[in-house]
């Protein structure tokens, strides 16, 4: 198990399910399409600012990541507007109706609705231990990209669905803040939206579709929790047994091995990768030095055994 994507998914949880509180609290100052627009655009503008400000330090040869390739928009495309447009403008509408703790745990649909595209659609596996620990579209598209450099990808999806999302709110009814809300609004979208996406795609990488839903699917309960924090309302026994239920299911999941006989077809693609098992190939004199680096790279054809989970390497049927 690859225990750092494992942190990022959580990671990426944590910081998504505060999202939900917040955009509560916002939609008495703020149209909810016209949020869904300033939370993605606060993601994208976020990122882009964050890229140019710290470029040496994501441009080393260490830490680069490989942009994306043009058979990748055609994927970006259908999560920009399923996962960007289409899913935040139908939450916001649906948040500005509902308790912002009954909303969080409503989220727990798209885990499963997620792993279950993921199995039947995508044909990736998971085993009794997986299906057990569960108890959108849009992230199987994302994991079709999510070789390419993460702050990319979220930083397309962020300056695409936002200004969309806002001229949807406006042609609505809706009308933009004033520039305190709209400043707070984007500086919530750059950290729960933003940072949040570019960790799931990280998490996506290593862990497959299935699993990284599993992992998020913690988000609804840590924004449920924070809902009746705020709202300084009790912890009920149903709250409760939510959490340590969840806690259950992330531990089904680390806990998770998955081992056979399998056979890794050839394939040629680039990403940030050192020399293991699976990366034993001849360098040309172009190449990067050192460990970690990126660059194209031929997968000779290899039959063998070893724990695994569905990442970008290990896309085989059972």
């Amino acid at each position: 198990m690859n225990y750092a994507a494992v942190l990022a998914a959580l990671a990426s949880a944590v910081l998504f399910g505060v999202s939900t509180p917040a955009a509560k609290a916002l939609l008495g100052m703020v149209h909810p399409v016209i949020l869904a627009g300033l939370f993605y655009c606060g993601a994208g503008i976020g990122i882009a600012l964050l890229r140019a400000l710290a470029g040496p330090l994501l441009n080393a040869p260490a830490a680069r990541q490989q942009p994306l390739a043009r058979r990748d928009y055609r994927w970006l495309a259908g999560a920009i507007v399923l996962g960007g447009v289409a899913g935040p403008v139908l939450l916001m509408l649906g948040l500005a109706r509902t308790q912002a703790a009954t909303a969080s745990l409503l989220l727990t649909l798209e885990g499963a609705a997620t792993a279950l595209l993921a199995w039947f659609v995508f044909h990736e596996n998971f085993d009794r231990r997986i299906a057990l620990g569960m108890a959108g579209i849009d992230n199987n598209l994302t994991r079709k990209v999510s070789l390419a450099d993460p702050l990319e990808i979220v930083q397309l999806k962020g300056l695409i669905a936002g200004p969309v999302n806002l001229l949807l709110g406006l042609w609505a009814g809706g009308s933009l803040p004033g520039p305190w809300p709209i400043l707070l609004t984007a500086l919530v979208g750059f950290v729960c939206y933003g940072l949040s996406l570019a960790l799931f795609v990280v998490a996506l990488r290593h862990l497959g579709t299935a699993r990284t839903g599993a992992y998020f699917s913690t988000a609804p309960f840590i924004g449920a929790a924070i809902a009746v924090l705020a709202s300084q309302q009790p912890l009920t026994i149903q709250l409760l047994a939510a959490g340590a239920l969840m806690a259950v299911g992330v531990w089904l999941h680390v806990t998770e091995r998955h081992a056979h006989a399998h056979t890794h077809t050839r394939m040629v693609h680039a990403h940030s990768h050192r020399h293991d098992e699976h990366h034993r190939h001849v360098h040309g004199p172009q190449d990067p030095p050192g460990e970690p680096h990126t660059h194209a790279h031929e997968h000779e054809t290899l039959t063998h055994s070893h724990p695994h989970v569905p990442d970008m390497h290990h896309d085989h049927r059972h």
